[in-house]
């Protein structure tokens, strides 16, 4: 029997990309979006407590580089609920072998691809399609006190946005600080 769920480990341990099955007929699909026994399986055991939903109207809509810094630091499960993503998570752990690498995957609502970001990274993602829509779990309430940000387009962490034009920035994410300047609150180790 094909497994509920695909779960494949990225380059940065701790990221995971969750593929959940889809059970389709001529109605449309099913699909379990989360499911905590399951995921235990998997080793993934996160108490999620909140879910955000957020929708980006414009094509080249970027938000992010965020992060939240303990004590109210979040985990985050994010998919695409309509239109199409770029979603990255990039290591901010001090310490860690893979500080300042990130990694970027499609979410679309076609795909249904999920993507597992714990805590001590920054998240952050573009929009590929008009009025696409965001939806994540978080492990922690939202802080504004822990809120913070990181330059999305800083040269020494590198992402390969595929921007087909200007990016639409937030006044927060225009002014957002580089990553040389970024003293890390997350140390490998510490975190999940």
């Amino acid at each position: 029997m094909e497994p509920i769920l695909k779960v494949t480990e990225t380059k940065l341990p701790g990221v995971l990309l969750i593929e959940p099955r889809r059970f389709g007929d001529n109605r449309g699909f099913f699909s379990e979006s989360w499911n905590r026994k399951t995921l235990l399986e998997h080793g993934v055991d996160f108490d999620f407590v909140q879910d955000n939903h957020s929708v980006s109207a414009a094509v080249d809509t970027v938000r992010g580089l965020h992060f939240q810094s303990p004590p109210h630091a979040q985990a985050k499960l994010v998919r695409c609920g309509r239109g199409r993503l770029f979603d990255v998570a990039v290591d901010a752990r001090k310490g860690s072998p893979t500080y300042g690498q990130w990694v970027g995957y499609d979410l679309t609502f076609e795909n249904g691809l999920q993507l597992l970001i714990p805590e001590g990274f920054l998240h952050g993602f573009a929009t590929r399609e008009p009025d696409t829509e965001i939806i994540y779990k978080c492990s922690d309430y939202y802080a504004p006190e822990c809120d913070g940000a990181v330059r999305f387009d800083d040269p020494d962490i590198g992402i390969d946005w595929g921007l087909s034009g200007a990016p639409v920035l937030s006044d927060k994410d225009a002014a957002a600080q580089l990553f040389a300047e970024f003293d890390s609150p997350f140390t490998y180790g510490d975190t999940p």
